[in-house]
């Protein structure tokens, strides 16, 4: 990653993480101003190729950055990330311009005037917003395509799926438009595609970051960062993480900054590797030597290693339950006008939503606790589980599924990512390989509840031996359209 003082053309701001940006301010080797100039003519650049962005804010964001290079001037920078280019899915509230929420259904005259308590936060601590990112309609599939604003592509080959929902995020993140990003995730929505895009992604534990409105898919849905790597994501943890009384579940304050021990390793830790979580998930070949090798790489480290599977069966129909009714909640005010206008899957999966019966939902309710008993347990023995973040690349975009797989719904193929929303743990992907297509690969870290650092710290541990290195961002990430 090129280092602050050795740049040479404003274009390489975009390469930057955030705590890069921020030590080249600090220093004086550029501005606010002029990182948000080159990210804006990067989003200018790869927009029509790859379509992650529904709203660009360039005035605005020109605007924050001048007022943020005043206080860095005199030495008075506001907050953490004063000056930081950053993304928002546009599925949180941002005032000032309308949540579409990937929807026609949606009036876009608002008003709109609040903020989600995570884009307050991040506000609040001096973020330049540059654009609201792609999502599918009420982010409700693992891949990013929309009738409103049609199909976002994936950096690495514009063929292919970015992945979802927060797909816009992964690829805006991984083309250098803004190293940090707000997503969702209800179901891997954040881990999917930043495993895709070859991005760090983080689904910390539920109400670690406050949400509000409260998602219709209850308490399946978290806020998490998509980031350059770890470090980065440690510090938008920091501030996104901080309690807003307009969400009930929210938790307590972290006790520390979630950048403290960071750098620990793992040596010590016991680790779980669970390459197919017990013969349930086939897995491409690529992916599993990809995540064989970093699983290495953490025993290297000084990690003990076990290959061990926890006790679950899939819990995809109980998910399905949960999902499908959520997602006929968000769908119930609209009109018989509106629902005509809405992604033909999301029509189906709410049709069946609406015939659940109260009693079904609180049986896939307790599969769901059932499950968080089983993980708890496991977590007694192991202090991480790691498995592939997805068993496949990126596929054919356009579609929910791959073609010829045989799935019916994006649940057939991403095993390992919506169990552990069901469990609220904190769960993130690393990026530790490209199959023979060039497309990444991620592996995934999943602690027990509340140890959102101790996944963070396994993850940097990657990330600071090279592990990480060969999918990150720009470095060595192709251009769009290749």
């Amino acid at each position: 990653m090129t280092e602050p003082s050795d740049l040479t053309d404003l274009t390489d701001l975009t390469r930057l993480t955030a705590l890069q940006l921020l030590s080249g301010y600090e220093n004086g080797a550029f501005t606010p101003v002029d990182v948000t100039r080159a990210v804006l003519a990067r989003v200018e650049e790869v927009q029509p190729r790859v379509n992650a962005f529904v709203r660009v804010e360039t005035e605005e964001a020109l605007a924050r950055a001048e007022e943020s290079a005043g206080r860095w001037r005199r030495g008075e920078p506001q907050g953490l990330l004063d000056g930081v280019p950053v993304t928002v899915k546009d599925i949180l509230l941002q005032r000032g311009g309308p949540t579409l929420r990937g929807s026609k259904a949606i009036d876009p005259k608002g008003p709109w005037e609040q903020d989600a308590p995570s884009v307050a936060r991040l506000r609040e601590h001096g973020a330049v917003f540059v654009a609201r990112t792609t999502t599918p309609e009420f982010g409700w599939k693992g891949v990013t395509d929309s009738p409103l604003s049609g199909v976002t592509r994936n950096p690495y080959d514009t063929s292919r799926t970015s992945g979802g929902s927060s797909g816009g995020s992964a690829a805006a993140v991984a083309l250098g438009a803004g190293p940090l990003s707000l997503g969702t995730d209800g179901g891997g929505s954040v881990r999917i595609p930043a495993s895709f895009c070859g991005i760090f992604g983080l689904k910390p534990t539920y109400g670690r970051v406050p949400l509000f409105p409260a998602s219709a898919f209850g308490t399946l849905a978290h806020v998490g960062p998509m980031t350059r790597d770890a470090a980065d994501a440690a510090l938008m943890l920091d501030v996104i993480s901080a309690p807003d009384s307009r969400d009930w579940s929210h938790l307590a304050p972290p006790s520390t900054s979630y950048r403290t021990g960071l750098g620990d390793g793992v040596k010590g830790l016991r680790i779980a590797y669970s390459p197919v979580l017990g013969g349930q998930v086939a897995v491409k070949p690529a992916v599993a030597a990809a995540v064989r090798g970093a699983v290495s790489k953490l025993a290297e480290l000084g990690a003990y290693i076990e290959e061990a599977d926890p006790d679950f069966a899939d819990p995809v129909d109980a998910f399905h339950t949960l999902w499908f009714s959520g997602a006929a909640r968000v769908v119930q005010p609209l009109g018989r006008e509106q629902r005509a206008q809405l992604d033909p899957g999301l029509r189906e999966i709410t049709l069946a939503g609406a015939r659940y019966s109260a009693l079904e939902y609180l049986a896939a309710v307790d599969v769901r606790m059932e499950l968080g008993r089983r993980m708890g347990l496991f977590h007694e023995t192991y202090d991480l589980l790691v498995t592939p973040t997805m068993p496949i690349t990126a596929f054919e975009a356009g579609v929910e599924v791959p073609k010829g797989s045989g799935h019916r719904r994006w649940t057939g193929w991403t095993p390992f990512t919506y169990p552990f929303n069901m469990t609220q743990q904190p769960a993130a992907t690393v990026p530790c390989g490209v199959d023979e297509d060039g497309l990444p690969i991620g592996v995934q870290l999943v602690g027990a509840r509340h140890q959102d650092a101790l996944v963070l710290r396994a993850a940097h541990a990657l990330y600071m031996s090279g592990a990480a290195g060969a999918v990150n961002g720009l470095s060595p990430a192709p251009p769009a359209g290749s």
